[in-house]
């Protein structure tokens, strides 16, 4: 079983509240999660306005495919004009190394 973690940090355009914030997020991960069926979620910057962190895992029996969703997820979340990707870190698991 291989497992990848994705974890996304993003700066916000013209978002002046946790309201606006919300409005941006949200169809951000709905599409992340209904495209890719991936696991995702803010984690990070939670009570800025114009930051957020974005964490995403997959889980697979390939590594293959494990890599291929976890560079798929991060070229749609760079893409994105409302929001720019200040940085994306990838990491990869077997379930023999935990």
């Amino acid at each position: 079983m291989w497992i990848g973690t994705l974890e996304l940090d993003f700066l916000l355009g013209d978002v002046h509240s946790l309201k606006e914030k919300r409005s941006v997020v949200r169809p951000l991960i709905a599409e992340i999660r209904r495209k890719y069926d991936v696991s995702v979620a803010e984690t990070d910057h939670r009570d800025l306005h114009r930051r957020t962190g974005v964490g995403v895992a997959v889980v697979s029996a390939d590594r293959e495919h494990v890599v291929d969703v976890v560079g798929a997820v991060e070229r749609l979340a760079a893409r994105r004009p409302e929001v720019q990707l200040l940085s994306a870190r990838a990491r990869y698991t077997s379930s023999e190394d935990l």
